[in-house]
C-alpha cells in the first residue's frame, strides 16, 4: 500500500528537477500522475530533461503517468491540463504547483515582456490551475495544493546595503515567491472548511538541478551546498499525505517538515535564516 494509491496528481514543471523527481515519488506510491511541461522530448529545450523521460522511467517502474504538454502561462492550456487530467484519471486530487521561469536580470534592465511572463508562470499559473482544481476537490471535501516556493521570498530587510554584493536580478522571483506564500495561506483558510489543504514548500538548501546548475547557484549533485532532491520530493509527499489539521496553511522548508514529522532524523540545511530581518511568509 503506497500513501497516494489512486489518488489523481497534477505537477507542473515534471520535466526535470524537483517537479520530475516529485512525480517520480508520487508514482511510486500509487499516485496516478498528470506531468506537465513544455518540454515533451529530449532535446525540444536546452536543458537536460523531457517529459517522455520521466513519464517513461515512471512506467518503467510500475507507476502509472501520462505526460501533457502545456504553456501554463496561457489560460486554454491551463484548462485543457485539468481536462486531460480527468479524462486520463478522474477528477483531480492533488496539484503541485512547481513549474517555474527564472530570469536573473536587474529591475532596470528587465524587459516588460519577460517580466510579465514571469509572473504568469510563477504566480498566475499557481492561480489559475488552483481555481480548476477546487472544482474537484471542494465538491468531494478533500484535496491537496503545494505551491513549491523558495527562500527568495524573503528579502533583504531595510539598508543600508554594505555587503550587498554583485547584483544577481533576483528581485523578482523573490516578489513571486512572497506573493505565492501569501496567496498559500489566504487560499488555505477559504478551502479549510471544504476538507481542502493548501500548503508551501521551499528547499532548506539550494537543489541541484538543470536550472539551478545552468544558473550556477550549485556546481552539481555533489555541491556541499546543495539539498539532494529526494528530499523535496519526499517532503511535498509528507504535506500531500498527511491528515488536514496538521498542514493546512504550511508554509515550511523541506529538511525542517520532514524532521518536525520523524520522516528524518537530521536537517542539516536551516533554510534562510529566520533571524534575517526582511519580509516572508517562509518564516511563518
Amino acid at each position: 500500500m503506497g500513501k497516494l494509491d489512486g489518488r489523481v496528481t497534477i505537477v507542473t514543471g515534471a520535466s526535470r528537477g524537483i517537479g520530475s523527481g516529485i512525480a517520480r515519488l508520487f508514482a511510486a506510491e500509487g499516485a496516478k500522475v498528470a506531468c506537465a511541461a513544455r518540454t515533451l522530448r529530449e532535446g525540444d529545450h536546452p536543458l537536460e530533461g523531457s517529459l517522455e523521460k520521466t513519464v517513461n522511467d515512471i512506467r518503467e517502474d510500475g507507476g502509472e503517468a501520462t505526460p501533457v504538454a502545456v504553456n501554463i502561462s496561457l489560460p486554454e492550456d491551463c484548462e485543457r491540463l485539468v481536462q486531460e487530467t480527468r479524462d486520463a484519471y478522474g477528477p483531480v486530487d492533488i496539484l503541485v504547483n512547481n513549474a517555474a521561469l527564472t530570469y536573473y536580470i536587474p529591475t532596470k534592465d528587465f524587459p516588460l515582456n519577460r517580466w510579465m511572463r514571469s509572473w504568469l508562470v510563477n504566480f498566475q499559473a499557481p492561480f489559475m490551475l488552483s481555481q480548476l482544481v477546487l472544482e474537484d476537490m471542494v465538491d468531494r471535501k478533500t484535496g491537496s495544493i503545494i505551491n513549491i516556493s523558495s527562500g527568495s521570498a524573503i528579502g533583504p530587510g531595510r539598508g543600508p546595503y554594505p555587503d550587498a554584493g554583485p547584483n544577481r536580478g533576483g528581485t523578482c522571483y523573490g516578489a513571486e515567491k512572497a506573493a505565492l506564500e501569501r496567496f498559500t495561506q489566504g487560499l488555505a483558510q477559504e478551502v479549510y472548511p471544504d476538507g481542502v489543504s493548501v500548503t508551501a514548500l521551499s528547499p532548506s538548501q539550494v537543489v541541484p538541478t538543470p536550472g539551478t546548475v545552468y544558473h550556477n547557484l550549485v556546481t552539481g549533485i555533489d555541491d556541499p551546498r546543495g539539498e539532494h532532491p529526494e528530499l523535496m520530493a519526499k517532503a511535498a509527499l509528507l504535506l500531500a499525505s498527511e491528515p488536514l489539521d496538521k498542514v493546512a496553511g504550511r508554509v515550511t522548508y523541506s529538511q525542517q517538515i520532514l524532521k518536525e514529522f520523524g520522516w528524518i532524523t537530521e536537517a542539516k540545511g536551516t533554510g534562510v535564516d529566520p533571524d534575517r530581518p526582511g519580509s516572508g511568509y517562509s518564516q511563518i
